[in-house]
């Protein structure tokens, strides 16, 4: 009975390796395809006029998306600007200050809930709250919902990381008359200093391609910007638009603007991966 029951568990086994083997398999043949699509239409349209150049009218041929590419990468830097300092403060809270208390418990229980929230939520959250008492789209408001969308990111991240710190170091700092502050910046933020990198590339290469929130904040512009308070050109919703549009020229460049973000979510992904290697070999 017992030689019948183990050949039974190493079959079971054997037949769940499998399984997984082949999924995993497929999803990475997914991902291939997907990169190789983007790669071949959007890589023809990658030249020096993309990178310079305004959008063009309707149904005139040229033209690129300079003003949109600038605007994401504005858009970009003022969300990581105000969401990771309040992510961190915020992790710090949970990792080193609020351990056991209610108030952990509802922040961090918001925390998870904000996570799962669809970007477009909030996306009408932003609207309601910037952009209707304004009476305009806008860079700030675009910034905005894409830091709302970025800050339990980097909360859980900074939380975890702390947490993953010896005591023993914080004890060492305290009982050389350090305070807990200086304790916490000074030896603390080293020793995870690769973890917390890792979170806030993370929650940018998550904002970086989200389109919806920026439907309802930011829209889009086909010139240069002069003003944050004014709506400001982006890559995502430039893609969607054209896209959508019948000119085979537009949908060239669209898949360009494709192109270009994956390679940006791929290069922040790649430097994540490889500053938490970076903290693991210190350890």
């Amino acid at each position: 009975m017992e030689l019948n029951s183990l050949k039974k568990r190493r079959r079971f086994n054997s037949a769940i390796q499998v399984v997984s083997s082949l999924s995993a398999l497929l999803g990475l043949a997914a991902l291939l395809w997907i990169l190789l699509v983007v790669l071949q239409r959007g890589v023809g349209a990658l030249n020096w006029d993309f990178f310079t150049k305004l959008p063009t009218p309707p149904g005139i041929i040229g033209g690129g998306l300079a003003n949109a590419i600038v605007g994401t990468l504005l858009i970009t830097l003022l969300a990581a600007i105000w969401g990771t300092p309040l992510g961190i403060l915020a992790g710090v809270y949970l990792a080193e200050y609020g351990k056991g208390t209610k108030i952990a418990v509802i922040i961090r229980s918001m925390t998870n809930i904000l996570i799962g929230i669809p970007s477009i939520i909030v996306g009408v959250f932003v609207y309601a709250l910037i952009v209707l008492p304004s009476k305009t789209f806008s860079a700030y408001a675009g910034a905005a919902s894409l830091a709302i969308i970025m800050l339990p990111v980097v909360v859980r991240t900074t939380e975890d990381m702390l947490s993953m710190v010896p005591n023993a170091l914080r004890e060492a700092g305290l009982s050389l008359g350090a305070p807990n502050w200086r304790v916490i910046l000074q030896i603390v933020f080293r020793a995870a200093r690769g973890g917390l990198l890792t979170g806030i590339l993370l929650a940018v290469a998550r904002v970086s391609g989200e389109t919806a929130p920026l439907l309802f904040t930011a829209l889009n512009s086909t010139f240069w910007m002069h003003s944050l308070n004014e709506p400001i050109a982006n890559l995502t919703v430039t893609i969607f638009n054209y896209a959508m549009s019948p000119y085979a020229d537009w949908k060239s460049q669209a898949w360009g603007a494709s192109l270009l973000i994956m390679g940006a979510v791929l290069i922040l992904n790649i430097a994540a991966r490889l500053a938490f290697k970076e903290r693991s070999r210190a350890k």
